[in-house]
């Protein structure tokens, strides 16, 4: 077994307020309850202890459902350093009960961009063997200024969509200087994740924070991938009839065998009542259509980063703005109409909630520990490509899942098995 890094003692977590942590335990104690599949994991992991001697960096959401991730990896034997994947997302009593369990984190609510970038910085300097990413900014920073230390990374794993399109970006240019493992692609994590995780928690978000109906109003998704059809269906679940707009003519044909309305965004931009983009790419409400929009129309972003609705267009258009309450800010524009921005553009389920359902994420961040331990363990047989989740692990995942369920499925018999196997068999 390797020895435990000698930095680990020295180090101090940054927080808001370390008195926070009692609240924060519950927390974590309650998401605990509802993680079934992690809670088998850990109990596997505290005996194996796989990741031994490790230090594992971790730049998440980091609430408490992923601090129940971060709690699992550590007592698989890892030295386990966090920082936060939006300023905004951070829930400064979970990471106050992180720190007090011996976990390194450096994050507080609201940070600036100079301390998001420091944090980072702080937690690569902790010289990881592995990292668990969300959005590839820690692999991007690697990469951009710490070349050399990006050469003994062992490898890792990515979470959401947008980050393995900066990786698969990385790879198909021959960058890539380690194995990355798209997590996000695994089908146990986007059928459930990125569909019903999304689909309830923007949902979750945008209710706590407007108090408004849904019922009646026109909602506009801009992107039919699976999160995209996960806030659909809830959507239209509240009685909202629902817009789509897409650039893939065919998610364009399955939003409209799905029942929807589908048209460009220069068309739904004058019926909204509620919009909610979904892309993972850049100003796909922009300038040309805040000039459409009804008078309180409501933008939210459910894309991991802060730039699929352009706030630059949206301040040079308005004559004046101000939060109006907590987490929704109004802009005003020329002719006297008001729009609404809720959780500064940010990924509005975390930034204005507290994100997937911890059922659903126990499903992703079982996938995350599982692949990381893969990398890890296979790093000699893997190159510097992005890698899907082995299928065994999905599959285990899978049936982890319903075993805590109670649930028990049908398999196939040896007449079954021959028969898929022999494609001259007589019917």
């Amino acid at each position: 077994m390797n020895a435990v890094p000698e930095n680990m003692q020295i180090r101090k977590s940054i927080i808001k307020d370390p008195a926070l942590a009692e609240y924060g335990y519950r927390k974590l104690k309650w998401v605990s309850q509802n993680m079934s599949v992690l809670n088998i994991l850990r109990e596997e992991f505290i005996q194996t202890k796989p990741l031994a001697g490790k230090t594992i960096a971790c730049c998440l959401h980091l609430e408490a459902k992923t601090g129940y991730l971060l709690q699992t990896l550590k007592a698989a034997g890892a030295d386990v350093v966090a920082c936060a994947s939006n300023p905004l997302s951070t829930q400064d009593d979970v990471v106050a009960a992180l720190a007090d369990s011996g976990i390194t984190v450096y994050a507080i609510h609201g940070e600036s961009p100079e301390e998001y970038h420091k944090f980072l910085e702080m937690t690569l300097d902790t010289m990881p063997d592995a990292i668990i990413d969300d959005g590839a900014d820690v692999v991007t920073m690697l990469h951009k200024s710490r070349v050399d230390q990006a050469r003994k990374i062992i490898g890792g794993c990515e979470e959401t969509t947008t980050g393995i399109v900066r990786l698969k970006s990385m790879d198909a240019d021959g960058s890539l200087l380690f194995p990355m493992m798209a997590v996000n692609d695994a089908y146990m994590k986007y059928l459930f994740d990125n569909r019903y995780g999304t689909g309830q928690s923007v949902w979750d978000s945008i209710n706590r924070t407007t108090n408004l109906v849904v019922a009646g109003k026109y909602v506009v998704v801009v992107g039919y991938g699976w999160c995209g059809k996960g806030v659909s269906m809830r959507a239209l679940g509240m009685g909202a009839k629902v817009i789509i707009t897409e650039i893939d003519p065919i998610k364009a044909n399955e939003a409209v065998m799905d029942g929807f309305e589908v048209m460009p965004m220069s068309k739904a931009a004058k019926l909204g009542d509620i919009f909610i983009t979904v892309t993972g790419n850049v100003n796909v409400i922009r300038g040309e259509h805040f000039k459409l929009m009804k008078d309180n129309a409501i933008m939210a972003n459910a894309g991991h980063f802060d730039v699929e609705i352009s706030k630059d267009d949206l301040n040079a258009l308005a004559v004046s703005n101000r939060l109006l309450k907590n987490n929704i800010e109004e802009f005003v524009m020329e002719d006297g109409r008001k729009l609404y921005l809720l959780a500064e553009g940010r990924l509005v389920n975390l930034a204005a909630g507290d994100g997937h359902p911890a059922e659903v994420m126990d499903l992703s961040f079982s996938l995350q520990a599982l692949s990381l331990i893969y990398v890890i363990e296979n790093r000699d047989k893997l190159e510097n490509h992005v890698y899907n989740v082995p299928a065994e692990i999905d599959q285990r995942v899978a049936r982890l899942k319903l075993q805590s369920m109670n649930i028990s499925i049908d398999e196939l018999t040896d007449e079954q098995k021959e028969y898929l196997d022999n494609w001259d068999t007589n019917l």
